[in-house]
């Protein structure tokens, strides 16, 4: 069963319990945490940023998740294979990143002398600009990448954990079209608008310590038309709702369960085979083709964080509400599975 949370209300009671634990197509749950210093301590608050096109992704994070702070710059290139991430960490950020309260309004900015990460939101588009010094072979990466033409609905849920006091209010916003430039000291990269897309995560919450999550997303276009979907599952207790959605052409389409069909080779884990998506309401599936893994683990000791995530080709269909069905053809997207001890 699907639970859809149709009028707006506070997202948490005193005890930051959810109230209303469900799915919505807009943002319509107020995100009213407690700031006293052990929720402060505990909270886990992030704005990510992917935005692709056929040749290359820009990922951008500025997360502030209590005991430690992460700002985060990656750049793929799909063609030649390769991939550089830089994600400089602070300790006891506490809440000093001052993350917007609502994904529809408030800007955020973060860095030093070596970096800045700055996300604009003027309500009709965003703007990610920045740089980040010695970021591939001693070279300065600069950004400035403007988003358009944001959808009204994107996928909003509110799941809690299974332990009291504990939620993860989220949103994927799918499928905004992109236009900018990035330079690698000479090397330029242009973003042209009907060619990219961009999507953001927005996840605000009090998480349980030890967690593994499946994410997968899809932001381009199909004849023209504006496509893309986020599915994904492995946290907290989703029996009142799953996040998994088709976007098309600015709306959204509910799916129910979703797997992910992660090959394994010889009892571990094969990124690089050949993933097969369905759903248990048959309106999934696909075949995800692999071009790089996207790979990383940090190990310091209480923390932990292990993280693959893999950009290939979607290949298959997918049907929306009405039964129409959108068949890809080699159209990039990324699937993830992240373990972390946080």
């Amino acid at each position: 069963m699907q639970h859809e949370i149709t009028a707006v209300g506070n997202l948490l009671d005193e005890n930051n319990n959810l109230i209303e634990p469900g799915y919505c197509k807009k943002m319509l749950p107020v995100y009213n945490k407690k700031t006293d210093l052990k929720n402060r301590f505990l909270t886990k608050e992030w704005d990510y940023y992917c935005v692709l096109n056929d040749d290359f992704a820009l990922c951008l994070t500025i997360a502030d998740n209590g005991y430690m702070g992460l700002d985060s710059v990656s750049f793929i290139d799909f063609n030649e294979k390769w991939e550089v991430t830089k994600s400089p960490m602070q300790f006891l950020t506490l809440g000093r990143k001052n993350l917007p309260a609502s994904s529809l309004t408030g800007d955020v900015s973060s860095g030093n002398r070596k970096y800045n990460i700055s996300f604009l939101n003027e309500g009709d588009k965003r703007i990610l600009s920045g740089y980040m010094n010695d970021f591939k072979d001693k070279k300065t990466i600069n950004f400035t990448v403007e988003l358009t033409d944001i959808p009204k609905e994107s996928m909003v849920i509110a799941t809690p954990f299974e332990k009291p006091g504990h939620f993860y209010f989220n949103q994927k916003l799918n499928c905004m079209a992109a236009s900018g430039i990035v330079s690698i000291g000479d090397d330029e990269y242009i973003f042209n608008k009907k060619q990219s897309a961009a999507v953001l995560d927005w996840g605000r919450g009090i998480w349980t310590y030890s967690n593994t999550w499946y994410w997968s997303s899809l932001n381009t276009y199909v004849d023209g038309v504006p496509f893309g979907f986020n599915v994904g599952y492995g946290f907290g207790d989703t029996s009142a709702a799953t996040e998994n959605m088709l976007f098309y052409d600015g709306k959204a389409h509910k799916l129910d369960q979703v797997d992910f069909g992660l090959p394994n080779k010889d009892g571990k884990d094969d990124f690089y085979g050949i993933w097969n998506f369905t759903s248990n309401d048959n309106r999934l599936t696909l075949r995800f083709e692999p071009i790089i893994d996207r790979a990383s683990c940090t190990d310091v000791k209480l923390i932990k964080s292990d993280q693959h995530q893999v950009f290939g080709r979607f290949y298959g269909d997918c049907i929306l509400d009405d039964g129409t069905a959108i068949t890809l053809k080699g159209q990039i997207g990324f699937a993830e599975k992240v373990t972390n001890k946080w």
